[in-house]
C-alpha cells in the first residue's frame, strides 16, 4: 500500500516543490498565451474550439477563478501564483473520475505532451487502472507524425512508454530510452483515436492528459481529465465549457519526483493504492 498523503502534507509539499504558491511560470508568458488563445490561435487551443469570445479579460477572471493567479490585467510582470486549495479540490475530482473509471473497468488512454516532468506521474497511474482491470490503450505505436515545432515541421514517432503516450522526435522507430519530445499539439490524440477507430475498437472511457491529449479528447466528445499550468488557459475554458471534466491547476515543468505526491493522493483517494 502507498503511504498515505493527508491534505495538510500534500498542501506543504506543492508549496515547498514549486506546484503550487509561487510557480516557475512568469506573467509574461502567461499573458502571451491569454492573447494567443483570444486571438484563436491554434498552438494556444491545443485542439480545443471554444463555443464562446474569450477576450483577455474574460479569460484573466476565468483563471483568477481556475487558479488563483491575479485577474488584474494591469499585472503584467513578476512569478504567477495557483492556490494550492484549488489545485487539492481539482484533485479530488481528479482521482474520483479515476475511481470511477476503475469500478467500470473502462478503456483508458494515457498521453503527455510533458513526458520529462510528467511520465512518471501517468505511468502511476496507468499501472494502477491496469491492475484494476482497465485496459489502457496503446494505439497507433510507432506511426509517424508531423507536428509543427519552434524549429518549423519535424516528423515525429508516436510511441508508449509505462503505457503512456508520447511523441518522439524522427520518422523511424526510436530507441526505448529516447527522450520524449514536448508537444502542444492535439494530433497525436487524433491519431490514437483514429486507430482505435479504423481497427473497430472501443474509444476509451477515459482520456488522461495533459495539453492536447486533454483538450483534443474533450473537444470529440471523450471524457478528459489532466493537470494544466497557469499559462495554458485552454484546459480551464473547456472545463468551463462542459468539454474537459477535469484541470488541476498546477506548474506542469517541475522536476518530475515532486510529482509523487500527487501519485499517492490521488491513488490513496481512488482506492488503488494496493
Amino acid at each position: 500500500m502507498l503511504p498515505v498523503v493527508g491534505q495538510d502534507a500534500l498542501r506543504a509539499h506543492l508549496v515547498a516543490a514549486g506546484l503550487a504558491g509561487t510557480v516557475s511560470t512568469t506573467r509574461e508568458q502567461s499573458l502571451v498565451r491569454y492573447r494567443l488563445f483570444a486571438a484563436g490561435d491554434p498552438r494556444a487551443l491545443l485542439g480545443l474550439e471554444p463555443e464562446g469570445v474569450w477576450d483577455l479579460r474574460r479569460l484573466l477572471t476565468l483563471m483568477g477563478s481556475r487558479c488563483g493567479n491575479s485577474p488584474d490585467p494591469r499585472v503584467v510582470t513578476g512569478r504567477e501564483t495557483i492556490d494550492p486549495a484549488l489545485t487539492l479540490s481539482a484533485l479530488d475530482v481528479f482521482a474520483d473520475r479515476i475511481a470511477r473509471a476503475a469500478s467500470l473497468r473502462s478503456p483508458v488512454l494515457l498521453g503527455t505532451g510533458h513526458p520529462g516532468a510528467l511520465l512518471g506521474f501517468y505511468g502511476a497511474l496507468a499501472a494502477a487502472l491496469e491492475g484494476a482491470g482497465c485496459r489502457v490503450l496503446t494505439p497507433a505505436e510507432g506511426r509517424c507524425i508531423d507536428l509543427a515545432t519552434r524549429f518549423g515541421v519535424r516528423a515525429c514517432t508516436l510511441s508508449y512508454v509505462r503505457g503512456v503516450a508520447l511523441v518522439r522526435q524522427g520518422a523511424t522507430p526510436c530507441a526505448p530510452d529516447a527522450p520524449g519530445a514536448h508537444t502542444h499539439s492535439p494530433l497525436p490524440l487524433r491519431l490514437a483515436l483514429d486507430a482505435l477507430a479504423a481497427a473497430g475498437e472501443p474509444l476509451p472511457g477515459l482520456v488522461i492528459g495533459d495539453h492536447g491529449w486533454a483538450c483534443g479528447a474533450g473537444q470529440l466528445g471523450v471524457e478528459a481529465i489532466g493537470p494544466a499550468d497557469v499559462n495554458d488557459p485552454a484546459p480551464f475554458v473547456g472545463e468551463a465549457e462542459g468539454r474537459v471534466a477535469v484541470a488541476v491547476p498546477v506548474d506542469d515543468a517541475a522536476r518530475p519526483g515532486s510529482y509523487r505526491a500527487l501519485t499517492r493522493y490521488v491513488l490513496n483517494r481512488a482506492r488503488l493504492s494496493q
